[in-house]
């Protein structure tokens, strides 16, 4: 006789996968019965899936409209269910997803939009820490302040993209109207230093200038790096973000 975690995995494979038949343990007055009510279930279980997924991802939706959103959920769903009973977190590898999905091809920037959209979900879920204040900085001992490291807060993410994915977000919020006005990489900000999840638009090579601090590089090494990766990153412009987004949490002398 099989044991409990052995009908749970197999009423959970057949859940979710059209071609495996109804558990044997189900029971009814007819199999034809049983049949029908687990499909029905299992159709309910689907829908609120692919609903989870949509609450998620509502640009991502609006930029494909509602039948292709349905058809891509429904096939993540089946390939990709969640491994976790909180939905809030479902989703995390539809980014992914998108990028091998065929039918998205067309759309190259769908998935960095997805990306984008998962940082912010990300950020509003993040634990609190409070900001530095910008006399944080100012104290700091002068001519030293690239040999400090930057604690950023656990909310900061940053989402970069060969397309203008930040731009596209923005005109498909509430109000929004006006087309994408340059077509080119953007990179965006993603955190919520206090109540609100803020997004930004970021300078040329801040994006490497704040994955250096977040990897743990020195300031004066995050602007090494970010100045080797983009000729038009400003030093000043970086630590202007830093501060004015109120990222840092923590500062500590690297000696």
């Amino acid at each position: 006789m099989p044991g409990l975690s052995d009908i749970q995995d197999d009423f959970a494979q057949a859940l979710l996968s059209t071609t495996t038949p109804v558990p044997s343990c189900l029971k009814g007055s007819a199999i034809r019965r049983a049949d029908r009510r687990f499909a029905v279930y299992r159709n309910n279980v689907v829908a609120s899936l692919i609903d989870a997924v949509a609450a998620r991802f509502p640009v991502v939706k609006r930029l494909v409209g509602d039948e292709f959103f349905s058809a891509l959920a429904h096939t993540y769903v089946l390939r990709e269910p969640p491994f976790s009973p909180l939905l809030i977190h479902y989703g995390e590898t539809l980014p992914a997803f998108i990028e091998e999905f065929d039918a998205a091809r067309p759309l190259p920037y769908l998935s960095d939009v997805a990306r984008l959209e998962l940082a912010r979900g990300r950020a509003y879920h993040a634990a609190d820490a409070e900001p530095l204040s910008r006399a944080a900085f100012a104290d700091l001992p002068k001519g030293r302040i690239g040999e400090y490291r930057v604690a950023l807060h656990p909310s900061a993410a940053i989402v970069t993209s060969a397309y203008p994915m930040l731009s596209i977000w923005e005109i498909n919020q509430a109000g929004a109207g006006r087309p994408v006005e340059h077509w080119g990489a953007e990179s965006a900000l993603v955190a919520r230093p206090y109540f609100e999840v803020e997004t930004r638009r970021l300078p040329a090579g801040t994006d490497m200038f704040l994955l250096g601090l977040q990897s743990g590089s020195t300031i004066a090494e995050a602007v090494e790096a970010a100045s080797a990766a983009s000729a038009d990153f400003s030093a000043s412009e970086g630590l202007a973000v830093l501060i004015g987004a109120q990222l840092a949490i923590d500062l500590h002398d690297a000696h």
